[in-house]
């Protein structure tokens, strides 16, 4: 096959332009063919872990940050090539004389998933300042999203401009400190997150991005009631979901660490949940969330909400609408009592819920009762109940709370 274009009338055949021609265009087409199967293999693949430390220095604090670095590669080791793609940086606050190995359960779960997890080895000692190790985590956050344009750094052209800021006990309450003021973070997340000193819940008061707070109702630690249900009020942000695991503890969060689980097995002995239990629950919903609040996939929201309502082994409180960027008002407490109840169980709502629906699970997630609440106070005799646990299921709109009872026979 020639070419033909038309020179003064006359029609001349080129084959020299026609192959260069050609070779151009089979150029292009292969070109998207690799750039289609990219795409397509960077959605579906399970990425390796890679490994870099890093001494970051913060010349307005003169400070030194070192940071261990997991990053998805294409093989696992020590200061590998990172793979081919943009990734969501993730920036873990570790928690009093705790080190970053004791999270490796978090980075070995999400790397893969395709994220970079950044750990800042700073204030382990006995004596850490909060200010300070929230600054090193705020610090960090924008140093890495600079790293994708620095052109000598391993990791230049591969972050995604999306920020989550993690943390564990102290780092978790750390986490509130570094927040408040850095335009870099798009969501919070902490596990058992502790007061602080600057003030974690007052830090609270000044964030507004969609935020997850996991806490364990028999952390004894850091209690719920004195630490993550107040900074759960306290958050001014436009999406925010706190979940309580059954059972859960405090250092179950992270993998075995001798001073944490020395301090906690001073005050209970005997958790009534595995280690792996707790994380399984902890990563089901954790890399649900950060695919929707780090990679924005509006449709994980829609499942995040679905396994919170079908989950036998959380309660929890929320308030978001379905796309996680409407502001609700603070809502009070609901009182269930007597809990565990032989009969008639007494309900105290807030305003908030009226009209809405009140409903019985069981630990399977079957619906037993349903009613509409048209009283602040209301009552349900659960005399035909059998023995065990159940949920009330509270819903009004975007407003969803889940609490636990136990029912008793006596004989």
């Amino acid at each position: 096959m020639l070419i033909l274009f038309k020179q003064n009338n006359i029609i001349i055949f080129d084959k020299q332009i026609f192959e260069e021609m050609k070779k151009f265009i089979l150029a292009k087409i292969y070109l998207v063919i690799i750039l289609l199967c990219v795409s397509s293999n960077l959605l579906a693949q399970s990425f390796n872990i890679g490994h870099k430390s890093i001494d970051f220095y913060d010349n307005d604090r003169n400070r030194n940050i070192n940071t261990e670095i997991y990053y998805p590669s294409d093989t696992n080791g020590d200061n590998v090539p990172i793979s081919l793609g943009n990734f969501p940086i993730i920036v873990f606050g570790h928690g009093f004389l705790m080190s970053w190995d004791s999270y490796d359960n978090f980075w070995n779960s999400l790397v893969p998933e395709g994220y970079i997890l950044c750990f800042p080895t700073t204030e382990m000692g006995f004596a850490p300042n909060h200010q300070f190790f929230g600054e090193d985590l705020s610090f960090i956050a924008s140093k890495m999203q600079m790293e994708s344009q620095n052109s000598s750094s391993i990791f230049y052209n591969s972050v995604l401009p999306k920020t989550g800021l993690l943390g564990h006990s102290m780092g978790g309450g750390a986490c509130f400190l570094a927040a408040k003021n850095n335009p870099d973070i798009n969501t919070l997340v902490n596990f058992a997150a502790t007061e602080t000193n600057p003030s974690a819940i007052a830090a609270a008061n000044n964030i507004n991005i969609p935020s997850l707070i996991f806490s364990g109702d028999e952390d004894c630690v850091a209690p719920p009631i004195n630490h993550q249900n107040i900074m759960f009020d306290s958050l001014n942000s436009n999406c925010k979901t706190r979940i309580n695991i059954i059972n859960g503890g405090h250092c179950y969060f992270a993998n075995d660490n001798v001073l944490c689980s020395f301090g906690e097995s001073s005050c209970n002995p005997n958790l009534n949940i595995l280690r792996s239990d707790q994380q399984s629950v902890t990563n089901d919903f954790i890399k649900i969330w950060l695919n929707f609040s780090l990679k924005s996939d509006q449709n994980s929201f829609s499942i995040f909400k679905d396994s919170l309502q079908s989950s036998s082994r959380i309660t929890y409180s929320q308030l978001c609408n379905g796309t996680g960027i409407v502001r609700q008002n603070k809502v009070d407490e609901i009182n269930i009592y007597p809990n565990p109840v032989t009969e008639k169980l007494n309900i105290n709502v807030p305003f908030e819920f009226i009209n809405g629906e009140l409903i019985v699970l069981n630990i399977f997630g079957q619906e037993l009762h349903k009613e509409i609440i048209t009283n602040k106070f209301s009552e349900i005799n659960l005399s035909n109940f059998e023995s065990g646990s159940y949920f009330i299921l509270f819903k009004k709109d975007a407003l969803v709370k889940k609490n636990k009872i136990i029912k008793v026979v006596h004989y």
